[in-house]
């Protein structure tokens, strides 16, 4: 069976590992140098490899997969995968990335962030040609070869984007929003690596824009407020006025993580209908280094959106410090806010105590806010038996978010006492009778079943 949503992950991991994997090379180059250079770059790094081992400063160079996965330690076999994948030409590439489908999902996932992340430096067009033999999975390989792509040679992949749109059609479509889990799109990818090497060549692409500039704009400015938030604010000037809103909010919370009374006089200086949103990013950034002082700037702030929307930031670093604290914090957020809230509180409490946790979700009033604290203890937790849990699952009121729940608590239970396991789901009224029967034919809640090949493992 094939998991087309392993490639959301293999995009969120590939990019950050391609620089890695080819050094610091961030010169502009044709398709053809790109090959060349990928030969030399082959060749002296094999000259390299026999030298040292000469002198038994390296290991040999691993010859393929099958042995890779004979290494002790995760951190081996990454490492062996660089080295593996470092030494092949775009061939020889295309070659490997036909036998991911064959691995186990984990197996792959690594494999595979290693393998696009390279490709994509030393060949990126064939890459590229490479996924649109993919399907439905393709779509999801693009961004991760677009920004491994953009990491060493922004131009051409600026101008490939440009030349090609529908390739990356379904960029971008796949949730937004706030968070580290909000996708972008190809403009934003590029615009971010071309920040970290030449910002006034990004920001000179980014204003030619006609067509994602200002989301393009806001990725600019957000990277380099990484390093240095006074000049981002100082670029902005140059944006028109209708494309700032984002771009407030990226340079805000870097501002608040880099020094927040900076941040504040320079959110001041902004339009009044922006600045509640961008203190609300500060203070976010302001949570990464000291979560109980954003705590307290966030009850400064008068009930609104963007009060909710600091809240959200705040809750997981406050949470992973001071859980109770956190369950305090959060009431004086909107009914959506501290539902949403629940997601970053429950997972750190029951890491640290369940028993707490719990007392502490069940003490809540019946509603969607209980719901979701129960909902997210019984996902979290780890450490209870499943017989436990089912009963935590119970006390859900929604039906479906109840069903969900039991449903893949029972689905754990059955590894580990699948007699004990089907005794409940049979007795049970919680869950709705075709659930109940997806379950014991072994479908799970989701349904399904085996899938063909090894990466139904």
């Amino acid at each position: 069976m094939k998991h087309p949503w392993i490639f959301p992950a293999v995009t969120l991991l590939v990019g950050s590992i391609g620089g890695y994997i080819s050094g610091k090379n961030t010169s502009p180059a044709g398709e053809q140098d790109s090959t060349e250079n990928s030969t030399n770059r082959s060749r002296s790094s094999n000259r390299l490899d026999s030298s040292q081992a000469d002198n038994g400063k390296r290991a040999k160079r691993p010859t393929g997969l099958a042995e890779i996965d004979r290494l002790p330690g995760s951190s081996n076999r990454l490492q062996a995968l660089m080295d593996f994948y470092s030494g092949l030409s775009p061939e020889q590439l295309e070659e490997e990335a036909r036998k991911l489908e064959n691995l186990p999902m984990n197996e792959r996932i690594m494999a595979s962030f290693v393998l696009f992340g390279r490709w994509a430096e030393v060949d990126p067009t064939s890459a590229m040609a490479f996924s649109s033999t993919m399907g439905f999975s393709g779509a999801f390989v693009r961004p991760t070869i677009l920004q491994s792509w953009a990491s060493v040679d922004p131009a051409n992949a600026a101008k490939y984007y440009a030349t090609n749109p529908r390739e990356f059609a379904m960029m971008g479509m796949m949730g937004g929003g706030r968070g580290p889990m909000a996708s972008q799109g190809g403009a934003s990818i590029i615009a971010s690596e071309w920040a970290k090497q030449d910002p006034t060549a990004a920001m000179a692409w980014a204003n030619s824009l006609t067509t994602e500039k200002n989301q393009a704009m806001s990725s600019l400015l957000g990277e380099v407020a990484k390093t240095d938030p006074a000049k981002a604010a100082e670029m902005l000037k140059t944006m028109a006025g209708s494309d700032k809103a984002s771009a407030y909010r990226r340079i805000a919370e870097e501002y608040g993580a880099s020094n927040f009374n900076e941040a504040q006089s320079w959110i001041r200086t902004l339009p009044a209908e922006e600045q509640d949103e961008a203190l609300a990013s500060a203070i976010g950034g302001l949570s990464r280094n000291d979560p109980k002082a954003a705590a307290k700037q966030v009850a400064l702030m008068t009930d609104s959106d963007a009060k909710d929307d600091a809240i959200s930031d705040v809750v997981g670093p406050l949470a992973r410090m001071d859980p109770k604290a956190a369950a305090d914090f959060i009431k004086q957020g909107s009914e959506d806010a501290q539902q949403d809230s629940m997601r970053e509180l429950m997972p750190s409490w029951v890491a640290q105590d369940p028993s707490a946790a719990l007392s502490y979700a069940s003490s809540l009033s019946a509603g969607d806010v209980r719901d979701s604290a129960l909902q997210s203890y019984v996902f979290a937790n780890n450490s209870a038996a499943p017989a436990e849990l089912v009963r935590s699952a119970e006390l859900i009121t929604d039906e479906r978010d109840r069903s969900r729940t039991i449903s893949m608590t029972v689905g754990r239970w059955m590894r580990e006492d699948e007699t004990a396991a089907k005794a409940y789901v049979e007795q049970t009224t919680s869950i709705p009778e075709d659930s109940k029967q997806r379950i014991l034919e072994g479908g799970g809640m989701w349904g399904g079943g085996r899938g063909r090949g090894r990466g139904g493992n």
